[in-house]
């Protein structure tokens, strides 16, 4: 079985979102039971809930982060992950300074799915922000875990 962790700021929002859509995509695959999917924030308090405009938008893709508790990554164990994809370059760094074990498993999201040639390869941070700027965040987010399911 193959391991993905999602990784952000506060596990949330992005980390969540792509984590709870990953989820139900495999599900509606059916291949569930050959990838588990997780989460985690660099600075998140475990057992936070996801944001309020998170749970709303996520609502769009038949995503329920209603039940969704924020894990740390000091609070998991990252070495049973084969990829870890996370939300920016920052986080990716950070991620490593920690787990410097875990390079050449370390991505951020939209870097592994469109490889290098694209210039940002970091999905900006939703948090304080309305619901139409969670509505993109979360769009940018299906599309990019949509073609990660499409690359397994």
């Amino acid at each position: 079985m193959k391991g993905i962790m999602f990784v952000c700021t506060g596990n949330i929002c992005r980390s969540a979102m792509a984590h709870h859509y990953c989820q139900k995509r495999l599900y509606d695959l059916k291949k569930e039971k050959d990838i588990f999917v997780s989460s985690c924030g660099t600075s998140a308090v475990t057992g936070e809930r996801s944001t309020n405009n998170a749970i709303s938008v996520m609502k769009n893709y038949d995503v329920d982060l209603t039940t969704h508790k924020a894990t740390n990554m000091f609070d998991i164990d990252v070495e049973n992950y084969d990829l870890i994809l996370c939300m920016t370059e920052q986080h990716k760094y950070n991620f490593l300074a920690y787990f410097p074990k875990m390079k050449g498993k370390v991505f951020t999201l939209k870097e592994y799915v469109l490889g290098n040639e694209i210039e940002n390869v970091d999905i900006d941070d939703p948090w304080g922000y309305d619901i139409r700027i969670y509505s993109a965040c979360a769009k940018e987010i299906v599309e990019c875990v949509d073609k990660l399911l499409e690359m397994i």
